[in-house]
Order: C-alpha cells, then structure tokens, then sequence
C-alpha cells in the first residue's frame, strides 16, 4: 500500500504536490470512490485508480526525452484551441510522457518530456533551483545599467525576481540564466528594462546541453544524463527568499488547478 499520490506520481500522472491538488479538487477515484482526502493510501496492482475517469497505468519504465522545441507549438499534451503540441513531434513514442515545465508558443530550445513524475517535481520546484540558460535577442542594445538591473532582480508581476547570471552576446543578444519557474520571466524581465523579446531560445536545462540535436528532433537521455540531472538536483541551491519552510513555518498552500498536471517553466 502507498499513499495516493505517490502512485499517481509514479504513473506519470503529475507531481506528488500536483496529485494532491487533483485529490482535493476531486479529479481521482479508487475502486469507483472520489478521494479527496490526502494521505490516503492505496494498492496499484489491485486497486481501480482513476483520474478524470480514466483508469492509470504504472509506467513499465521510465522514460527521459530530450526535444528541440520549435516556435509555433505548445508545450502540453493536448490543448483546447487546436494548436500543434510538443507530443505531435514524438513519433514513435508509445509511452505516456509530459513536458516538465514549458516553453512558451513562440519560444524554441530544449525541453524535457518523461513519466518520471518524481523527478519532475524536484527540477519544477523552486527549492532545488536548477538553472535554465536562455538565449535572447532583444530590441535595442542594453546598457550596463540594464544588465545590472536584470542580474540583481527586476520586479515582474508585483514581486522581484531572484539573481539571475546575464552575459551580452553581442548587441541586443543576452544569454540569461535563471533558477526560478516563473511564467515567461525571461521576457518580462526584458520587459521590465525596455528591452521587448524578438527571439528566445533555451540552451540548457541544468547540466542539459545538445547544440546538435535539429530543431523539432528529439532524443532519449542516456543513463549518464538521467544521472546527472538528478544530482542537479541536490547540488543546485534555492533563489533568495525562496528556501524550503521548516516545520513550523506557514502551511504550505495548494497550487492553482491547471489543466492536468502542468507547471510553469521561466521561458
């Protein structure tokens, strides 16, 4: 027996914090019962375990796929305009997987699919701040003092975001890195300065790189990736102000209902 949102975590389903999310919004079933009481525990291989209606399936592997993004897709399983979705590029692939995080419609660059729901809870989560690197380019040319500004936090939706690492490539192209998953932070920071987005692109996803993997290709992670993404995830440390609350600290409050199980990701 395992507590339910282990198991909807194990089946790919969505993280064990966005399991829960589903419990409380009463989105899962166990042998024909809406749980909604989190904690609960329950026997995948005998129990009739169901969201949305339909019956889960424990993933016979975990599976870790490396794509190149291109503009003009969206970064979900399905979505209710018609639009094309990062899934419609993964021919061939039979396992049920999800973007761990996201990049934006006309965002490109590196994405992480997989049905690892374990590991995808700890590279969205803010304590582990794993980085991401982006490649922008921006209208005009900034200043040191823009740079300076972006690198010490700007404010973006009322709160200031963390330090970033930002580098010029040239005028008007930065290199930014970030270690939070706000929803399209890179481009509201340039924002923030005067200095609109044209293009952006993701380099890399923590120790993630590949410059060779074509635009709309994708790839499986070797075992020497796989390995290496999760110690970033032990080695990386949280944004300032973001450190994990002890014990006795405010309860922990629950995440907005999204569609399915998605996560913001800092494109």
């Amino acid at each position: 027996m395992e507590r339910l949102q282990k198991i909807l975590s194990q089946a790919g389903i969505a993280s064990r914090r966005a399991s829960e999310q589903l419990m409380l919004d009463g989105r899962v079933s166990v042998n024909g019962t809406t749980i909604r009481e989190l904690g609960t525990k329950a026997d995948p291989a005998r129990d009739d375990i169901r969201v949305d209606g339909s019956r889960i399936k424990i993933a016979a592997r975990h599976l870790y796929l490396l794509l190149n993004k291109p503009r003009g897709y969206v970064s979900t399983r399905s979505d209710p305009e018609r639009r094309k979705t990062v899934i419609d590029l993964l021919r061939g692939v039979r396992e049920y997987v999800y973007p761990v995080g996201r990049l934006d419609y006309d965002s490109e660059g590196l994405l992480l699919l997989t049905n690892d729901g374990d590991l995808a809870a700890k590279l969205t989560h803010p304590r582990h701040g794993v980085p991401r690197v982006y490649e922008a380019r921006v209208l005009g040319v900034p200043d040191d003092h823009d740079l300076d500004r972006l690198q010490k936090g700007v404010v973006i939706d009322g709160q200031k975001t963390g330090p970033a690492d930002v580098k010029a490539l040239g005028p008007g192209q930065l290199r930014v890195t970030v270690r939070e998953g706000r929803n399209r932070q890179v481009r509201k920071m340039c924002d923030a300065i005067g200095h609109p987005v044209t293009h952006l692109k993701r380099v890399a996803i923590g120790p993630l790189q590949d410059s060779r993997l074509k635009v709309g290709h994708w790839r499986e992670l070797s075992e020497a990736e796989v390995k290496k993404l999760r110690g970033a995830t032990e080695m990386s440390q949280p944004p300032p102000g973001k450190a994990r609350q002890g014990k006795k600290g405010p309860p922990r409050k629950s995440l907005p209902r999204r569609s399915r199980w998605q996560t913001q990701d800092a494109e």
